[in-house]
């Protein structure tokens, strides 16, 4: 699954509780059914026990049921799963249904629409919407880097060796406008190299095989492919997922995932809205120190099923401390970051400021 799906004029209107297409709640996802629009209605996800799943739990009454729409790749879904297997939403009174989305663009549509209570999304995806009118705001962030790597095919390692090498080449991207292409013009850019002069290809979210077979010179892959894709000869051109690669090219944290509300509804949703502060706030934490193993395991079966776990949790453990904030307060300048880096790719044709985007009054 793809989290970074380019954003359209949100379709639906206000008021309507039916999922867009290409949404699947969390039971749904766990028995493998795709929910067509207006097929069926928001399901409530019984929410298990962990460690610390009694703690603080308020005693007495139900939890009250709310649902967060978010991308369904890997590494978007671990700080959500986590927090969700060890309790800490229902420590907060809350049963959070999880909605897996195919990306971040269905995610805000459907926050947008009406059809769920939050939406968590790749930043440059919101950006997207509100240049486009939605009224939506991210009070918390779960994520601090894009989750994309830029990697040559396995045959081309030698050849390829730095972005200026790219002239000429034929470069791989799920599709024309999302983050990764996004972020590549950007790198583009800042290299000096004319994004005229690179053919994009768009492949999809999987472009594992194309750069293994050599179909095209080079790629924005996620993980696990940019694993296994190193471990059979290609090079790692640049990693956004770790730290110092990210400080080269953007100066700092790059705002990518976090949770974001329908605006005017802060005041009426505030305890909501801080409970679920405080829960991923204790969730990533979590996934910055718990065992490896234990995090796999709060995964639904279905993202992991024919994996290599070890494989899986190595990854975690690589970028489990560049990938995942320790705190959930919102970082203006990696916010401003994206803002830039968009506007100075061309991306970002209509002008979008952080107060616009941005609600830092939630968790104050």
């Amino acid at each position: 699954m793809d989290c970074c799906t380019p954003v359209d004029p949100p379709a639906n209107e206000r008021g309507s509780y039916d999922l867009p297409p290409r949404m699947l709640s969390r039971r749904q996802l766990l028995h493998g059914v795709i929910v067509a629009a207006g097929a069926v209605g928001l399901a409530a996800c019984g929410v298990r026990g962990g460690p610390g799943a009694e703690g603080d739990r308020p005693q007495g009454g139900e939890l009250e049921k709310v649902t967060l729409a978010f991308c369904g790749q890997l590494l978007c879904v671990v700080p959500y799963e986590v927090t969700r297997d060890a309790g800490y939403f229902a420590d907060e009174g809350l049963d959070v249904e999880l909605i897996y989305s195919r990306g971040g663009g269905d995610a805000v549509q459907a926050l947008n629409g009406g059809a769920v209570d939050y939406a968590a999304s790749s930043f440059d995806a919101q950006l997207g919407a509100v240049a486009s009118g939605a009224t939506i705001k991210r009070f918390m962030t779960t994520g601090r880097l894009p989750l994309f790597a830029l990697a040559t095919a396995t045959d081309l390692a030698d050849e390829i060796t730095d972005i200026e090498d790219l002239t000429g080449r034929q470069v791989g991207v799920s599709a024309l406008g999302n983050a990764d292409h996004t972020i590549l013009l950007y790198v583009l850019q800042r290299a000096g190299v004319d994004a005229g002069s690179v053919e994009f290809a768009a492949l999809g979210t999987n472009l594992y095989d194309a750069l293994r077979l050599g179909q095209v010179d080079a790629g924005m892959v996620q993980e696990p492919a940019l694993t296994r894709l190193r471990d059979a000869g290609a090079r790692e051109l640049v990693n956004f997922m770790e730290t110092d690669d990210a400080d080269e090219v953007f100066g700092g944290a790059y705002e990518f995932m976090g949770v974001a509300v329908r605006d005017g509804e802060q005041d009426e949703r505030a305890e909501q809205l801080q409970g679920m502060a405080r829960a991923m706030r204790r969730g990533l934490e979590r996934v910055r120190t718990a065992d490896v193993a234990d995090l796999l395991a709060a995964l639904p079966s279905e993202l992991t099923a024919g994996e290599d776990l070890e494989l899986l949790g190595g990854i975690v453990e690589r970028y489990r401390e560049s990938l995942w904030p320790t705190d959930v307060e919102l970082d203006l300048d990696a916010a401003q970051r994206v803002i830039t880096s968009l506007t100075q790719a061309d991306v970002l044709t209509s002008e979008v400021t952080l107060d616009q985007i941005l609600d830092t009054t939630v968790l104050s």
